[in-house]
């Protein structure tokens, strides 16, 4: 388009309505931090909340801004340097765009994986959270070639072998794999190829826009979410099953448990529990906004296959600030009171509630 003298129209009105929008939105969130209910009580915790902002924000610049359903990638929305969302130092999870309309085939390589799944989830694509899930398939839902490789088709159609049928408000699919022992374990690699992908980009002023006003509706929500008030006392509440329906990005075959500790000076908090037959679970210790401490320093969270179990096939987890000489010891890294988290996979049954008693760190 030119104007009137003839040179290119350069103005682009909706995208940088958009974005004074999207900045607007994030000057706001400090006020949140110090006056909001809850409002946040040590500087600790202010101190990751700054932090936080940015995790929330580079993650809907991945999955809004940048995202391109006909040439989707899978790119991480978790890891060391993304916290939000109930991060875990045990699992990565990689996110693509997707357009009902067409069909993709998924590749990946199983690597270690104790527990893997690709999940298809529906709802609006405006920014907020997805609303259900379209379908899953799941370390149990496929056997790997003999190269360890496996190919699973998402489309609108119906597909012979492992595949998902796309329905019309499919917006987007998250994949999982949890490794026991992440930090050496080979990860599994994940490609996608849309088979009929235009072969134009599509960016204009109002497509553009639109993806701007995407991220500042996906930071509005998670902040509608965070921080989390804080349990009163030293808890875990009772597991809940399998669900039928989820929300959000939440996984569609694992049980889950919230708690919750607030220890003094000196004192550890013993959890002791049981868990069924499982592909994986663990525990992992969270803030007010739903992210893990630094697992780079220590152990913050512990896995099924990492913890000592007593002779009975129980097992017992202390949390504490500093080392009680216990072999599943999970350090609170300064945090005086947090939350506790815990999942399992593929469980035989609805794990029993762990019990919890504070003691003497000494």
């Amino acid at each position: 388009m030119q104007t009137q003298d003839g040179h290119d129209d350069i103005t682009v009105p909706e995208t940088a309505a958009a974005v004074r929008d999207l900045l607007a939105v994030l000057s706001s969130l400090e006020a949140r931090f110090s006056a909001g209910d809850p409002a946040l009580t040590d500087q600790r915790s202010l101190l990751e909340a700054y932090r936080w902002i940015f995790s929330i924000l580079q993650v809907g610049a991945d999955v809004h801004l940048w995202a391109d359903a006909q040439r989707p990638r899978f790119v991480e929305i978790v890891g060391p340097y993304k916290k939000w969302g109930g991060d875990n130092a045990d699992a990565f999870y990689q996110y693509m765009p997707i357009d009902p309309s067409r069909t993709y085939r998924v590749r990946a390589r199983k690597g270690d994986a104790a527990y893997y799944s690709l999940t298809v989830y529906g709802g609006p694509d405006d920014g907020h959270y997805s609303e259900r899930i379209v379908g899953s398939v799941n370390d149990r839902d496929i056997t790997p070639a003999e190269d360890g490789t496996i190919e699973i088709v998402l489309s609108p159609r119906e597909h012979p072998g492992a595949s998902i049928r796309l329905q019309p408000d499919a917006v987007c699919a998250i994949t999982r794999d949890y490794l026991v022992e992440p930090t050496v374990g080979r990860r599994m690699a994940w490609q996608v190829e849309c088979l009929d992908g235009e072969g134009e980009p599509n960016l204009s002023d109002a497509e553009l826009a639109r993806r701007f006003r995407a991220v500042r509706t996906w930071i509005e929500d998670q902040a509608r979410i965070t921080p989390l008030a804080q349990a009163d006392g030293n808890v875990v509440e009772e597991p809940y099953p399998v669900p039928t329906e989820t929300f959000g990005w939440a996984a569609g075959d694992a049980a889950y448990a919230m708690g919750a500790f607030d220890l003094a000076e000196g004192q550890a908090l013993v959890i002791r529990g049981r868990s069924p037959e499982c592909s994986f679970w663990n525990l992992c210790l969270w803030n007010p906004f739903l992210h893990t401490y630094n697992y780079d320093y220590d152990r913050v969270t512990i896995n099924g296959g990492q913890v000592r179990y007593e002779a009975d096939g129980s097992w017992e987890i202390v949390v504490a600030g500093s080392d009680p000489g216990h072999p599943n010891w999970v350090r609170t890294q300064g945090h005086r009171r947090g939350r506790l988290w815990f999942r399992w996979f593929h469980p035989a049954a609805t794990p029993e509630r762990p019990t919890v008693t504070v003691v003497a760190l000494a």
